[in-house]
Formats: structure tokens, C-alpha cells, sequence
């Protein structure tokens, strides 16, 4: 076919049924059909100066079109981006005034730089991204298609215009997770919510440029392929197409409380699972790469039925499934051995439909069997063909979502708005899914097909006592509906039916983690039935506090996770008219990719990427680490701020045999000290006090403040002690203690204070008892802060013969300087000299040129510990 059209083209979109033109010489919109209509009419133009809703002055640079939302992006000469639909009509009479197109304007720039350049549309979750002539990327939120399209939120870009250059390419992910924005000089990645991940404006230009690394200096056009799991683009005055491979987590396409707490991933042909969580609670979580099980999904499977399309790991971490355009295969993580359908027709039967979970060793996978919903129940131990199937159940509607709660429940939710409620049983070897109820939720859930994941909170009474045909009476539903996270909580009416209160409770969730559908091993679980056994005859605030968070519920929002310490705190809040107002959840920034939460060892865990370039290497490579941070900290700040100390220690008595809870005990002071010290607020209003308070419970109180003192300014050490004794007595408690070391830092504080006694009595204290305990490292430290007290050598001498030390005659005390070694005639500690300064803590921290190494011994930390309190898990994991 070929058609000429004579007024210029603009823009052209090829769809299924026709072909949009958008042309110059009338600036106007041009349909082609492929072929004639019902009435014979094959094209069909609107002037776009008939357009009433568009500014008259303009032409279209550019259109994007989005089959799932039946939507269009006009994008005009003036700036300007526009919703756009295609009305009914198809053919335009001149003589009539038919629309062909209703639109909506909802980017107006409001300065030149801010005029719209490229778009991009997001149906899975109704975002409608514009890219800026300043590199910025403006993200709406198109409500529906009467012009309600908010702003959502704006990506900056990641460097100055000058370097960047224009924006020449936005797009989607086919899942929607992520967002990919092309520059004249480089690219970057978004989450969907706003969250950076890999970017190119890191790299070395020189290196890539001898390494003929193109695809780091700037993309021309890209498109998204492998269901999202590659990137294919052509770069300028380039020949070549580049095709990029990326890793996403399974959550994209299998949302899952296993999928989150095990961090899957998977690419176009294999998986990634980290095994960290594996590691005994008392170790901390390790980067190291040996701890990724990472396996090829068979080759023959994938040239039948790639992309993948859904993957999941069972709770435990032993089993893997997989799914492409049709069929499964599932793999075990401890053989790596795979299992696939011998029958190539008995593959092709079926396709995964509404995700899969795993029981133990049985998988469930909600299938599209033809025109049959059905749900397989398929074991590990079982080669998979049909004889081998171990149960099906038969569903009257397309399955939305299946979720695995708890030991042995399974929600599944369908299109025909019903939530039904099984319990898994086996019995004779056999294994099968028993009904024990349902909620139908008409009216409460609009569009059912929108429903990313569905979990529910049973309270604790029903959950081991009651009867499981009436968990749907007791149950709290959460549903994350697009990017709105959705809390139906039971109520009466009052002819004494059951009703469903609806309410909101966050917007813009990338994803949501209810603590309680992590994975416990069995063991744990009696512990923590004994334990709530031993509190029956406590308060409801004490049962509460003590199952510390197990029943928390976390968001990310791309921006920052959020947390509910305890999802009845939710629950119990009030709701005004509408259900908007809840209990604000406390909020923990990062500056890496959070990807799931380690209850057990107190950590947020995540992903960051880092571009590898080396001259002897001739390409360039992205390496992703896993980073960790704290979450404890924020919780318990939380708690202090609202004078719930009660809380706080029983959220302690969960963590605090961790080795690194004393740590978390400093970030805690260290962030509190370091805001007081910024906004000065009055003691009636201050929080370090309570703090304080809440610290001294605690048998390393005292090196926990000595830490601090070390990673923080000497300006914020008067607001320190303000609220503590003087540091002669901490010091002189130190002794008592026998805590040398930090006895040993409360010296510096005295120094810094000038509370030091001409004649260093204390010191010279400390040094008989360093001596006594065979300390000869503290011994060492100590002479030297002797010396810089005093560089005649008196001080010293003085102190040496107190404490019956012999000095070599070889040298004078007034020979000495501060690089030399004092000889003590003890045995010589292992290491390197350096030079200490007790000076150097009053123009600075006291970290820093008078604080090295070896001195840091004497405050007890180790010199991998000097870092700040922020960086203390990324250090490890890198």
C-alpha cells in the first residue's frame, strides 16, 4: 500500500485497524483505515483549529498512543500536552460538526524550559509521563478520562542540561515498574514512583570512548522487549542496535510475600536468588557474591515460551517457578535440578493466569485452561505431565490474584469481584484445597482486573482458636489496587450483617510487605505461641508490644519506606467521612533501591548498581551490590517521641542480642544530638533527654555516649552533656567498670572540656590500671596523650614512675617528637605508629587527623568502625 498525503506529515502512528497522521499544511489529524468501514469510508480528518479544547496556533511534534487505556498524548508546538480520545465517529461530513477527538490539556509549561518534548503512558498504573525541555520528566495521574489528570510527582534530571542534553526518548516498562528516559549524552532509570536505579552520567568518557562504549554517551530512540526484561535502542550517526539486559524482581510479575522477602530476580533467560537470608540471625547480611544461587531456565522451555512472564520462590527458599507465554517448570534450589513437561501439548495447554505461590513442596498456579478458569495444585516430587496433577478447582471467572497467608490459608481473588478463602489439607499422602469461605465485594472493589495483591490480618484469637470457616467474619482485607494501598475492615450493620469499612491508607506503593506473611521457621513459631500463652493475663498494650513487629506493615512509596509498627495501631485509628485520615507511618529514607525487609536482623536490604569501567577491561559493565541500613533507629525514635518508652524496650528485648545493636543504639543519639544541636530547642521541648533516659537502661550506656562523642563535632558535645554529669563522673564510672577503654575516651572529653587536672591524675590513673590488665595498647595511647600535653617528657616521666615502667636511657624525653615511638620496654602492639593530638578535637571532629587507627583502640572500635554511623552495614556489604 502506498499513500501519498500531500499536507506534510508531522507524526505517524501505525495501529491495528488504522493509521493516524498528524499533518502539517493544515495542521490537522488524518485517520487511514486499513480497511473500509461498514459504510465504506476509509479516512476520516479533524482541523486541529476545530479542536476546541486545543490552543488554535499549534501543530502536533508528536502523539503517543496506549492500547490498554485507549489513550492518546498529543504533544504541540506551544508546549502543551493534551489527553486524547478517539470518539465514536469515524467518518466527518463537511457539512457536519462531528468530533473525531475529545481531549483534555494537562501540561501547560509554565516557562519556555518547561515545554513538553516526548511522552509516554503507563496503563498499569494510569501515569502519563511528559519529558521537559530542561531534561525533567513531569509524571501525572490520569483518575479518568474527563480531565481529572493531576500532577504526581516531577523526576529531575540527573545532571545540568549542559551535560545531559535534551531528553530524545521516553518509555514504560512493559509491566509498568519502571521508567526509562533517554538524553542526547546519556540515559537513566526511574522506578515507577521516582526512585533512581542505573544511570550512565557516571561514567568515564574517556574510557568509553576508546572502549567504543556507545551506549553510555547517548541514546537516540529505545524500546522496551522480553516483557521487559531487555532494552533495545539505536544511538546517533550509528548503524548498530544495542540491546541491554536487565534484571527485575519477580514482585513485577508474580506479587508474593516470598517473592519480596527472598529478593528474586530473574532476566530474560535465568534467575537470581540471594540466599542471605539464609545466614544465622546473629550475622549480619553479607554482599558477598557467592551468597546469589544463580541458575538458567532451561533453553528448551525458553524457545517455546519466552519471555517469562511470572516467576516465584517458595517461602523457605527451596523451590522456584517459572512461567512463559504457556505452561510452567519449576526447579529445586537445593538439587539444581529443573522439572518441565515432557508433553509438548500438555505445556501448551494452559497459560499462568493470576500468579503462583508455593506450599511446601506443592505448587499452585492459577491457569487459563481454554475457556476454563482452574487452579493445579502440582508437587515437586512429581514429574509434571496431567497424570501427575494433584488437585484442580474450578473457578467461574478469570483469576486475579492468588496469595498464600499464613501455615495453610489461600486467598484467591477473581474478576467477578469475589474473594474466596481455602484451606490447604493433606491427608493419605493426598493434598487438596478445601473451601471455607467467601466475601463478595460488589460495590467496594471498581475495577477487579486492577488488583495487584491481596492479603488480610486475622486477630490473634481467631487465628489459633477460632474456626477457620469464620475468618472471613474476623478478617481485616488489605488489597493494593494500582498504587493505592486499600483497608476493608468488618463491621455490623444494624440489622446485624456483616459490612466491609473502606479507607485508604497510602498512596503511590510500589509495593507493600505485612510482616506477618513472611516465612517463620517452625521452631520460632512455638516460641512465639508460648510466649503469647505466658501473656494471657497481661493488658492488650503489653501482648501487643511483645510480638515486637510481627504483625508491622511496610510501603514503599519511591521516595521512602514506610512503616506501621503494628498494623491494629491502623486499625484502631479513626476515619473521618471518606476514610482518608489514618495514623501517619514513620518514615525511613535510604539512598539505595529498598527491595525487602529482614525482620530479624533489624535491616531494611536493598540494591545499588555500580558502572565498572577499567582501562584493561574493553567494556563496561553495571555490578549491583546489596546494601542494608538500620531500621531500628527511626522505630524507636518514634516510639521516645511519643513518650511510649514502654514500647521501646520491648521492641529492644527483640533485637538487642543482635552484635550490632549497640551501633543502632548510636545512630539513635547520633541523630537526635545532631538536630537539637541545629534547632536549639528549649528543655521542656527537647527529645535528648529521653533519650538519654531510654539509653541508660542499657549495660554500654557509657561506650554507646563515648561513640558519639568520637563521629560528632565538638560544638554539638556541650549540648551532649548538657543533660549528663559532668564526664569526671562518667569517667570515674568507666573505671569502676573496668570499661578502660572508655574510660580512656572520657579523658579526650575532659581534655576538650579543660577539666583535665594539671597533674593528669586521672590519666595517670587509668594508665596504672591499663598496666594491671596487661592493656599495653591503651598504655601506648596514653603516653602519647601524656606527651602532647606536655613535649618536655615530664608528664610522662612522671606517670612511668607511679606506675613502676622503666624508660630506655637510649633516648630523652626532650628527644622525643611527636612521630617517635615511646619505649616502655613492654611488649610492642601489633600495627603502625601514628600520632595522636589532643588538640586536634577542638578545630573539628574528633575523628580526624587526631584520631586515627591505633586511637581508636582506645575508645574500644574497631578502625573499620570509623566511619559514620550511616555507613556502617554499606561498608560491609561493598
Amino acid at each position: 500500500m502506498i499513500i501519498k498525503i500531500d499536507a506534510g506529515i508531522d507524526k505517524v502512528l501505525a495501529l491495528e485497524d488504522e493509521l493516524v497522521v498528524a499533518t502539517k499544511r493544515p495542521a490537522a489529524v488524518q485517520c487511514i483505515r486499513w480497511t473500509p468501514d461498514n459504510n465504506g469510508a476509509q479516512t476520516a480528518t479533524e482541523l486541529l483549529n476545530r479542536m476546541p479544547w486545543m490552543n488554535k496556533k499549534s501543530n502536533i511534534l508528536d502523539m503517543i498512543y496506549d492500547r490498554a487505556m485507549s489513550l492518546y498524548i498529543f504533544i504541540t508546538s506551544d508546549g502543551r500536552a493534551y489527553a486524547v480520545q478517539k470518539g465514536s465517529g469515524t467518518r466527518q461530513e463537511p457539512d457536519t460538526s462531528k468530533k473525531i477527538f475529545r481531549g483534555y490539556g494537562f501540561h501547560a509549561p509554565s516557562q519556555e524550559d518547561t515545554s513538553a518534548t516526548k511522552g509516554a503512558i503507563n496503563a498499569r498504573f494510569s501515569l502519563l509521563a511528559i519529558g521537559c525541555a530542561n531534561g525533567a520528566v513531569h509524571v501525572y495521574t490520569a483518575k479518568d478520562y474527563v480531565g481529572n489528570i493531576p500532577i504526581s510527582h516531577t523526576l529531575a534530571p540527573p545532571a545540568s542540561l549542559s551535560t545531559t542534553g535534551p531528553i530524545t526518548s521516553i518509555a514504560y516498562s512493559p509491566d509498568g515498574y519502571c521508567l526509562f528516559v533517554c538524553y542526547e549524552r546519556g540515559w537513566v532509570i526511574w522506578s515507577v514512583y521516582g526512585k533512581q536505579g542505573a544511570s550512565s552520567f557516571g561514567s568515564d568518557l574517556a574510557i568509553s570512548q576508546d572502549n567504543d562504549d556507545c551506549w553510555l554517551t547517548g541514546i537516540q530512540s529505545a524500546h522496551w522487549t522480553s516483557g521487559g526484561s531487555e532494552i533495545i535502542f539505536t544511538i546517533p550517526n550509528e548503524s548498530r542496535i544495542w540491546v541491554m539486559e536487565l534484571a527485575k524482581s519477580a514482585v513485577t510479575g508474580c506479587f508474593s510475600a516470598a517473592n519480596l522477602s527472598r529478593m528474586l530476580l530473574h532476566t530474560a533467560s535465568s534467575l537470581m536468588l540471594y540466599r542471605g537470608h539464609d545466614l544465622p540471625n546473629l550475622v549480619p547480611i553479607s554482599a558477598d557474591p557467592s551468597l546469589w544461587h544463580q541458575v538458567q531456565i532451561p533453553a528448551l522451555y525458553l524457545a517455546r515460551q519466552q519471555p517469562i512472564r511470572c516467576a516465584t520462590v517458595s517461602p523457605d527458599g527451596r523451590y522456584i517457578a517459572v512461567a512463559g507465554r504457556r505452561g510452567l517448570a519449576h526447579y529445586s534450589v537445593n538439587s539444581g535440578r529443573w522439572k518441565t513437561f515432557d508433553d509438548i501439548d500438555a505445556e501448551n495447554a494452559f497459560a499462568v493466569r493470576g500468579g503462583m505461590c508455593w506450599h511446601e513442596h506443592i505448587l499452585i498456579a492459577a491457569l487459563e485452561v481454554g475457556e476454563s478458569y482452574e487452579l493445579h495444585l502440582y508437587s515437586r516430587e512429581l514429574g509434571l505431565n496431567k497424570p501427575s496433577l494433584v488437585f484442580a478447582e474450578q473457578f467461574p471467572a478469570p483469576i486475579v490474584v492468588t496469595s498464600r497467608i499464613g501455615d495453610d490459608s489461600l486467598l484467591v481473588y477473581t474478576q467477578e469481584n469475589i474473594l474466596y478463602h481455602y484451606v490447604i489439607t493433606a491427608s493419605n499422602a493426598a493434598v487438596q484445597l478445601v473451601q471455607m469461605g467467601q466475601i463478595g465485594l460488589h460495590g467496594i472493589v471498581r475495577a477487579p482486573a486492577r488488583v495487584r495483591a491481596v492479603t488480610w490480618f486475622i486477630p490473634d484469637y481467631q487465628l489459633f482458636d477460632g474456626d477457620p470457616s469464620q475468618d472471613v467474619v474476623h478478617a481485616s482485607v488489605l488489597f493494593l489496587v494500582d498504587a493505592k494501598l486499600v483497608l476493608l475492615q468488618p463491621s455490623k450493620d444494624d440489622d446485624g450483617a456483616l459490612k466491609y469499612d473502606m479507607r485508604i491508607v497510602a498512596y503511590d506503593v510500589e509495593y507493600f510487605i505485612f510482616t506477618r506473611d513472611q516465612y517463620i521457621p517452625p521452631t520460632t513459631i512455638e516460641n512465639s505461641r508460648l510466649e503469647e500463652s505466658n501473656n494471657d493475663n497481661n493488658d492488650d498494650d503489653s501482648v501487643q508490644t511483645e510480638t515486637g513487629l510481627r504483625d508491622s506493615l511496610w510501603y514503599f512509596d519511591g521516595r521512602q519506606t514506610h512503616c506501621w509498627t503494628d498494623i491494629q495501631d491502623l486499625l484502631k485509628s479513626p476515619s473521618s467521612e471518606g476514610g482518608k485520615d489514618v495514623q501517619l507511618p514513620i518514615s525511613i529514607s535510604t539512598d539505595f533501591y529498598p527491595a525487602s525487609i529482614a525482620l530479624k536482623k533489624g535491616v531494611i536490604i536493598g540494591i545499588d548498581l555500580d558502572l565498572v569501567q577499567r582501562r584493561d577491561v574493553y567494556f563496561a559493565f553495571f555490578r549491583f551490590t546489596i546494601r542494608t541500613q538500620l531500621f531500628l533507629p527511626p522505630i524507636l525514635h518514634h516510639y521516645i517521641s511519643t513518650n511510649d518508652s514502654t514500647a521501646a524496650l520491648n521492641l529492644s528485648c527483640h533485637y538487642r542480642q543482635l552484635p550490632y545493636y549497640s551501633h543502632a543504639l548510636e545512630v539513635l543519639l547520633h541523630t537526635v544530638l545532631d538536630a537539637e544541636v541545629e534547632s536549639s530547642p528549649s528543655k521542656d521541648h527537647a527529645l535528648l533527654p529521653s533519650v538519654l533516659s531510654f539509653l541508660s537502661s542499657f549495660p554500654d550506656y557509657l561506650d554507646i555516649l563515648v561513640q558519639c562523642t568520637r563521629k560528632t563535632e565538638v560544638r554539638s558535645w556541650r549540648t551532649l552533656f548538657a543533660y549528663l554529669p559532668p564526664p569526671q563522673e562518667l569517667f570515674e564510672e568507666s573505671l569502676q567498670k573496668g570499661l578502660l577503654k572508655t574510660a580512656g575516651g572520657y579523658l579526650l572529653v575532659l581534655h576538650t572540656f579543660e577539666e583535665l587536672e594539671s597533674s593528669s591524675e586521672q590519666c595517670i590513673r587509668l594508665f596504672q590500671k591499663a598496666k594491671a590488665a596487661g592493656d599495653w595498647d591503651l598504655c601506648k595511647e596514653l603516653a602519647r596523650f601524656l606527651m602532647a600535653l606536655d613535649e618536655s617528657g615530664l608528664r610522662l616521666r612522671e606517670a612511668m614512675e607511679r606506675i613502676n615502667l622503666k624508660v630506655s636511657p637510649a633516648n630523652s624525653f626532650n628527644d622525643l617528637s611527636h612521630a617517635q615511638a615511646v619505649n616502655l620496654n613492654t611488649p610492642r602492639p601489633k600495627g603502625h605508629d601514628t600520632e595522636y593530638s589532643p588538640t586536634a578535637v577542638k578545630n573539628g571532629k574528633a575523628n580526624e587527623a587526631g584520631a586515627d587507627s591505633e586511637d581508636l583502640r582506645s575508645t574500644g572500635v574497631s578502625p573499620q568502625d570509623s566511619q559514620d554511623p550511616e555507613d556502617y552495614f554499606s561498608s560491609r556489604s561493598e
